[in-house]
């Protein structure tokens, strides 16, 4: 076991450049099995740095995120997918930019939660990550690319 070294943000640069790449799929994930997109996108990240975190750890990290994302973040993004009929253009558009400020901040809470750990996995994060929703990282293999 080694002790995390500390990340930066660059890490959250590399997980949008995989974002771009596989926008759909994370979406999805998220839409039909509430994966969070940001530790979706970590796990893949970590397993190309060959970092492994343990089930238990990837648990701790979904419902730390979820804590504070279900009071925050989910509230608003259902707010502006129910206004998107009711608002002008760029008006949707500035409650985008809010979701993703939001995002944003998401990101450096996992950050700081994630520099307090240990290298303790055995196994790929993206097949830890997506067990927790009874989901086989088989089925999304193109992730790991």
């Amino acid at each position: 076991m080694t002790f995390l070294n500390k990340l930066d943000g660059q890490l959250w640069q590399d997980c949008d450049d995989i974002y771009l790449t596989h926008q759909q799929m994370c979406l999805e994930l998220q839409d039909k099995h509430q994966v969070n997109v940001n530790l979706l996108l970590l796990a893949t990240w970590l397993d190309k740095q060959s970092h492994f975190l343990s089930l238990q750890q990837w648990q701790t990290l979904q419902q730390d995120t979820f804590n504070w994302e279900s009071r925050v973040l989910l509230p608003y993004r259902k707010l502006r997918r129910l206004s998107k009929s009711c608002l002008a253009a760029d008006e949707y558009q500035q409650m985008l930019d809010v979701e993703l400020m939001l995002e944003r901040k998401s990101q450096k809470l996992i950050l700081h939660s994630l520099n307090k750990l240990w290298w303790q996995g055995e196994i790929r994060n993206l097949t830890s990550y997506l067990s927790l929703f009874n989901l086989s990282d088989k089925d999304y293999a193109v992730l790991a690319s």
